[in-house]
This record gives structure tokens, C-alpha cells and sequence, in this order.
């Protein structure tokens, strides 16, 4: 997904205050977080067009710690929910046990009395 101008208008609510004396347009940095989760590049890789890779990384830090990302992805949902008109939603799941011989486990040596008879 490519982050335009009216998603971000549509959760610029969310936003937290910028502070400093630096200020980072919100569309360039989505672009830029969305650059590094598309190509998986470390952050001093970040083209420079988007600005300061220190800048959008120190930004991506405060708003984790703050849970603003938490905050948009409800609202993201709120809006497709009332834009589809979604009433209930139902999850499933399955969970299947499997033999610790099936996950690559070490096989146990073997312990019977009839092992340690011929052994001795």
C-alpha cells in the first residue's frame, strides 16, 4: 500500500505534537517507514530524499513507545469496518500437537532393562 496524502489526513488526529526544531512532513515519513519494510534495508540506508534517516528512526522509536501506531491501526479498522459495513467478525483457528519426533527432536537412548542386561 503507498501512503497518500488523504490517509494521512483521514488519522492526522492521531498524530502526536512535533516538537524540536525539526519537523518531518507525515507523508514522507510513512513513505520512508513503508521504504524500509518493503526493501528491508537498515535505517542508515534510507534514501535521502526522505530526510535524516536518524530523524525518521528517532520519530519511529517515540511513536512505539507511545503506542500511536497501535492507536492508528484501530483506526484504520474502524474506518474499513464502517466503510464495508462489517457487523460481526468471527476468527478461526486449529491447533495441531505434534510428536516431538516430528519437531527434529534428539531420539531417547534406550533405558529397558533388556538394553542394560546385554550391555553388561
Amino acid at each position: 500500500m503507498e501512503w497518500t496524502q488523504e490517509h494521512i489526513e483521514s488519522i492526522r488526529h492521531l498524530f502526536p505534537k512535533q516538537r524540536g526544531n525539526v519537523e518531518i512532513d507525515y507523508l514522507c515519513f510513512f513513505q520512508a517507514l513503508h521504504y524500509i519494510d518493503k526493501n528491508g534495508c537498515t535505517w542508515r540506508d534510507l534514501p535521502e530524499h526522505f530526510g535524516n534517516w536518524n530523524t525518521i528512526y528517532c520519530r519511529f522509536r517515540y511513536w512505539i513507545d507511545k503506542g500511536i501506531f497501535e492507536k492508528i491501526e484501530q483506526e484504520l479498522q474502524s474506518q474499513a469496518i464502517a466503510i464495508k459495513g462489517i457487523k460481526a467478525l468471527a476468527l478461526d483457528s486449529t491447533h495441531v500437537k505434534v510428536h516431538p519426533d516430528g519437531t527434529g527432536a534428539p531420539k531417547k537412548k534406550d533405558r529397558s532393562l533388556s538394553a542394560r542386561v546385554a550391555a553388561a
